[in-house]
């Protein structure tokens, strides 16, 4: 799965990878300008689900406490 991920990201132009005729094989992966830019927006994800995190995990043990009842 991580594969296809980074596949995924590659194609839609965040990392680029270069792979390294070595023995072992070696790959790299670099951000991309695109990349760099989704930086600043991604922590800001990071810290909202980090202020949110409690309150998120409370409101899913309620619903599933509420499915169990049903």
């Amino acid at each position: 799965m991580p594969s296809r991920t980074l596949k995924r990201v590659e194609q839609d132009g965040f990392i680029t990878r270069t792979l390294y005729a070595e023995v072992p094989p070696r790959v790299e992966y670099t951000l991309t300008p695109l990349g760099h830019s989704f930086l600043e927006p991604m922590q800001q994800l990071v810290a909202w689900a980090d202020t949110h995190h409690r309150t998120i995990v409370a409101a899913r043990l309620r619903h599933q406490a509420a499915q169990r009842q049903a």
